[in-house]
């Protein structure tokens, strides 16, 4: 999934370690407009540290991400996990009108009227 939204909060990093090794978690806090309504989402970077480090608040961002939930002992937790996120490219600009023409004139011939009673024999 993905949405266009701008960073609201950075929130503070969690790491620890597992037996897999030493992990870092940092949640990031977007606003995005849904229709006619404000959204906040909670998005979590997951061993991604010099991505969050790039962020700045009110700046706005294209957030790719994956929605997951998992049991543990009888309740359901989701995760909201970003995979890669990149700076809005601005909009691009309409083109500015072209200029108004001058009207066109009619070409000028240049065929003399004494040649244009000749008989032309050629077959090309």
């Amino acid at each position: 999934m993905e949405i266009e939204g701008t960073v609201y909060r950075i929130m503070p990093e969690t790491s620890g370690t597992s037996a897999r090794g030493e992990w870092h978690r940092q949640d990031v806090v977007f606003e995005y407009t849904d229709g006619a309504y404000q959204r906040k989402l909670s998005v979590t970077f997951f061993n991604k540290p010099e991505e969050v480090a790039r962020l700045r608040e009110g700046a706005a961002y294209v957030v790719s991400f994956n929605i997951e939930s998992r049991e543990y002992q009888g309740r359901w937790y989701t995760d909201v996990r970003a995979w890669r996120v990149q700076p809005k490219q601005p909009a691009q600009p309409a083109p500015a009108p072209m200029p108004d023409m001058p009207p066109v004139m009619e070409e000028p011939s240049y065929s003399s009227p004494a040649a244009s009673a000749e008989v032309d024999d050629l077959p090309f």
